[in-house]
């Protein structure tokens, strides 16, 4: 019996020792199971998919945060329209904890291509790669396997599965076993470049954890390596290939992390990786090469040995770092790896690091504006940085046209050149002045209303910033504000056309707002009169241009001005103001819109407030005010939530004229515990002109917040009183939910209604009422204009706002050009086709987004009769250089309109009520336009800082610009337009007014400027 146990014990060591040697059961029951942990790539979304949760190269490369990148996707438009399916050995194998077997990328990062699949970006990380195994040089394999595995590559062992080398691993076990005891045994790893490969790039944090985790290595690199058959050589040269590529170096300031030898050569040595194999490739160097290989060499080593601990090594122990390099290239020439010569000529150099202060490894940044939106807005919807977004397996199909992009791009440079500049009509009167076109800075959008929705084809501009000014910046785009200022009269006379038309005569109010009057008028007049004719009638509707009378408007009385003295006595129809662009028709158009909303609100409480021996009155009263404070603070909490502290202040400070007594209101109410100097610092980062010391002393203790309610506070800082309580009450609760805002605010909600009890007003109360009414006023003109896509939290409640006070963004008044080309509906652009992520892997998965949904914001009759509007700006106002510019295949002239601002930003400052200074900040000029029936964009021409007061271009200029550029895009709209394009009519009401009845010779006219 004992010889019979010695006999089996001796022959299954001797099968495991013939195993361990040939690996020949793995090699003969491995390959077949690894074939069948496969996948497929079906249509629709999947229910057979497993995504990693840990691994640092599944987090770089997304696939970790898949599933919640997905989710918040679909919840933005996207649908999954492919993705794999396991087979269920291969689900069976993950569920149990293992990594899939599968072609794992060595580099792969986001690209980005155009609509018609050309490429525009391609950030492969990591940076620089071999592509193959023949591409390393000899001397740098034999270098790895010196340190790593020396028998990795042995040809005698066919099958051998690399994964394990036993000898290895049963002496770091014995060693470990060793450490437990407490005997002092030295310490040996016993990975190979197989399980290394598998801990960096899966295992939690890049390190092995448990001896469960070592197993789970050890298995899934088992069935990785015989993936292909039985002979295991291909993938061993993969291992080498995989370690050299991907192995993780540390991160590096301004670069991030640093993984494969080509990238850490570059970063960490500012060394030249092609040079370096270039080096390490000769067999006979010359002597100087033979120096330069000795360094190509002992800088390979390093690498290779600090990836047992890059940070230590790399970045606090660099003199350890070079010893071991050193101590390497000893044992290398003992063992006659490497010639005397070499390592003689290795152990001469010194291992100098980069100077990350003198020689930054910053990744240049893209300046393809067009890219970048598609970058940003993938970071918004992804809710990833874009250092991650960059790194990640994503490839991207956009609307862009990338020849186009590139077209335009170009000759907006190009108009930097004075001689260029010239030769397009860009100087003259009301453009540039010799010498101004290298500070002028272009920005162009074009969409494309296809049967997919509108598709951006072209956002760029000339800098070389990677600033998008399309989307984020916010300009004063002076008279382009007219266009959002018509657009809510003609939609306030549908409304009232609609609510009174059906009425009789008798029943329609004679005493209210201007507008809602002269609706009833027209309709006693003609009582038959169609929606078509009421509008057409408000555009022949006149309006003073007289600039001699005051406005009660921003909490004090203002005067505008034309831009032409000749208009001041002038009574133009709301269309010819708008071809000519004329300031003082749109401010008093801003201001009947605003009586009109003042009225809406103001007549829920005409019985209210008739009737004061009426005992419910006070009840019925406060529940007006809880309704009436709840839909501002809904309002406002839009503006607030989601931000920080310093961003919560920053938004309500934007757009406020701040004067003394303001900032101070404002700051000692929202920091009420802050003292004299605190006070001090913030008024001298406000104010243009501080008030002395003893003034700001003055005014920190007069308007402590005690000395005041809440309704008087408002009116002193000329805020919504609730706006101003609720950014107070979220510095003090940041975490708080609009439920809890709702709560706190139940008393606040009152006292800031509490005038509405009293009888009697005296004229300061009265003052108080209009500023307070306003500010209401202007807060609904808002919701209106956010429906439109107006892209702030707030509007100015100032008539400066018909003339662009408020500011605007090209990319928003594109959106509104939409709108109108749409009869009414609001599309949200589409700037992306198509996403791919993680392609040829167990996690592939394509999404697309849905067909656009109409919103109709607009009434269609409004959005028919404001095309017409703009039409008439290119046939016979401030466009008209354009007439006849774009023309169609048959030669005949595309049917285009568009509307012009231009804006000049100055910082005033006043004395006794006198303008003493106008500082230029800058200098703006813009056209929203449309070309044709599909077409539509913007483009800006501006200039910043104090050279802006140097400038006096009008709108003329990117008109001009759009006449210059003719030759690029009139091509690409006609190649268009041969395409049939199928618009759902759902999205699209069907019918425009014919273009023409409108054309005449007029001659253009200047366009005024807000100064």
């Amino acid at each position: 019996m004992l010889l019979f146990a010695a006999l089996l014990c001796i022959g299954i060591v001797g099968l495991a020792w013939f195993e361990a040697r040939t690996s020949w059961l793995q090699a003969r029951l491995l390959p077949d199971y690894a074939r069948s942990l496969s996948f497929d790539l079906e249509e629709g979304p999947s229910d057979r998919i497993r995504f990693p949760v840990q691994g640092p190269f599944d987090q770089r490369l997304g696939y970790v945060n898949l599933p919640a990148m997905l989710d918040r996707l679909q919840t933005n438009g996207f649908y999954i329209d492919r993705q794999v399916r396991f087979s269920s050995p291969l689900m069976t194998f993950v569920d149990a904890g293992f990594y899939p077997p599968y072609p794992e990328k060595n580099q792969a990062g986001l690209s980005v291509r155009d609509v018609d699949q050309q490429l525009m970006f391609d950030f492969g990380y990591p940076r620089r790669v071999f592509e193959g195994f023949e591409d390393i040089p000899p001397l740098m394999v034999e270098s790895l396997l010196f340190i790593e595995d020396r028998r990795l590559l042995s040809d005698d062992r066919p099958q051998m599965n690399p994964t394990v080398n036993w000898g290895r691993f049963l002496k770091a076990a014995v060693f470990k076993a060793g450490e437990a005891m407490n005997l002092n045994t030295p310490s040996m790893g016993g990975s190979t470049l197989a399980t290394q490969i598998e801990k960096f790039r899966h295992s939690d944090d890049g390190v092995t954890g448990s001896i469960t985790e070592k197993l789970r290595q050890m298995v899934s690199s088992s069935v990785r390596v015989y993936r292909h058959g039985e002979d295991t050589m291909p993938a061993r040269r993969q291992l080498v290939l995989d370690y050299l590529n991907t192995v993780p170096l540390a991160a590096a300031p301004g670069y991030g992390e640093v993984n494969g030898i080509g990238d850490g050569l570059r970063v960490w040595f500012a060394a030249d990786p092609a040079e370096v194999n270039r080096l390490l490739a000769l067999k006979s160097p010359e002597e100087d090469e033979l120096r330069l290989q000795g360094l190509a060499l002992r800088q390979v080593l390093a690498l290779m040995i600090a990836h047992r601990r890059p940070s230590y090594y790399l970045l606090q122990n660099r003199t350890e770092l070079g010893e071991m390099a050193d101590a390497h290239l000893r044992l290398l020439r003992r063992r006659d790896r490497i010639s005397p010569a070499l390592a003689e000529a290795g152990l001469e150099q010194a291992l100098e690091f980069r100077n990350f202060r003198e020689q930054p490894a910053v990744i240049p940044g893209d300046t393809n504006k067009g890219v970048n939106m598609v970058r940003n807005r993938l970071s918004k919807l992804l809710d990833v940085s874009l250092y991650q977004l960059d790194r990640m397996d994503l490839k991207v199909t956009t609307t862009l046209d990338r020849s186009l992009q590139e077209q335009i791009t170009a000759h907006l440079r190009s108009l930097r050149d004075p001689a260029v500049a010239e030769a397009n009509g860009l100087v003259g009167e009301s453009l540039l002045r010799p010498g101004q076109a290298a500070s002028l800075r272009y920005s162009f959008t074009l969409f494309e209303r296809s049967d997919l929705g509108n598709q951006v084809r072209v956002q760029t501009d000339n800098t070389d910033i990677p600033f998008d000014i399309n989307e984020g910046s916010k300009l004063e785009l002076g008279s382009t504000a007219k266009l959002r200022v018509l657009a809510s009269y003609l939609e306030i006379i549908a409304e009232l056309y609609e609510r009174y038309a059906p009425l009789p005569r008798a029943a329609q109010p004679a005493d209210t707002d201007p507008l809602t009057r002269w609706v009833v008028g027209q309709l006693i007049v003609q009582p038959e009169m169609t929606l078509e004719q009421m509008l057409a009638a408000a555009m022949d509707r006149r309006y003073s241009a007289s600039a001699a009378e005051s406005f009660f408007t921003g909490g004090g009385k203002h005067t505008f001005s034309n831009f032409r003295r000749e208009d001041n006595s002038r009574n133009p129809t709301v269309r010819e103001a708008l071809n000519e662009s004329i300031n003082l028709p749109f401010v008093r158009m801003l201001r009947d819109v605003i009586s009109h909303l003042t009225q809406q609100q103001w007549q829920d409480l005409r019985t209210l407030m008739g009737n004061d021996n009426d005992p419910r009155r006070a009840q019925v009263l406060a529940r007006f005010a809880d309704r009436e404070g709840t839909q501002f603070l809904s309002r406002f909490w839009g503006k607030y939530v989601n931000k920080g502290d310093d961003e919560r202040v920053s938004a309500f400070l934007s757009g406020l004229q701040l004067t003394p007594v303001r900032a101070a209101v404002i700051y000692r109410y929202l920091n009420p515990s802050a003292d004299l100097d605190s006070f001090n610092q913030f008024m001298a980062e406000k104010l243009v002109q501080v008030p002395e010391a003893t003034a700001l002393a003055r005014l920190y203790g007069r308007y402590d917040p005690q000395l005041f309610n809440l309704q008087d506070l408002g009116y002193l800082a000329n805020v919504h009183p609730l706006e101003l309580w609720l950014v107070g009450y979220l510095l003090q609760n940041d975490k708080a939910t609009f439920s809890e805002v709702l709560t706190a605010s139940a008393n606040q909600r009152q006292e800031v209604y509490r005038w509405l009890s009293r009888t009697r007003a005296s004229n300061a109360r009265d003052s108080r009422i209009r500023t307070m009414l306003d500010v209401e006023a202007f807060a609904e003109l808002h919701r209106r204009w956010r429906r439109l896509g107006f892209p702030f939290d707030y509007l100015v409640p100032s008539l400066a706002t018909a003339l662009g006070s408020s500011g605007d963004r090209p990319a928003a008044l594109a959106e509104l050009m939409s709108t109108i080309m749409n009869d009414g509906a609001r599309i949200s652009p589409r700037r992306i086709n198509r996403l791919v992520f993680a392609a040829d892997t167990p996690y592939e998965t394509h999404l697309s987004p849905a067909l656009a949904m109409a919103d109709q914001v607009m009434h269609p009759d409004v959005a028919r009769v404001m095309k017409l509007a703009l039409a008439d700006v290119v046939n016979k106002g401030t466009g008209r250089r354009l007439l006849g510019t774009f023309k169609r295949a048959d030669g005949s002239d595309l049917n285009m309109g568009g509307k012009t601002g231009t804006g000049d930003n100055r910082l005033v400052s006043t004395a006794g009520g006198q303008r003493i200074t106008g500082r230029a900040l800058s200098r703006t000029a813009t056209l929203v336009f449309y070309l044709g029936d599909n077409h539509f964009g913007t483009l800006t021409a501006f200039v910043v800082g104090d050279e802006a007061g140097q400038y006096r271009f009008t709108s003329a200029l990117p008109s001009q610009v759009l006449k210059g550029m003719a030759p690029i895009i009139e091509p690409y709209i006609q190649r268009a337009a041969a395409i049939e394009v199928s618009i759902p009519e759902a999205a699209f009401p069907a019918g425009l007014w014919d273009e023409e009845m409108y054309l005449d010779e007029t001659p253009e006219l200047a366009e005024p400027v807000l100064e």
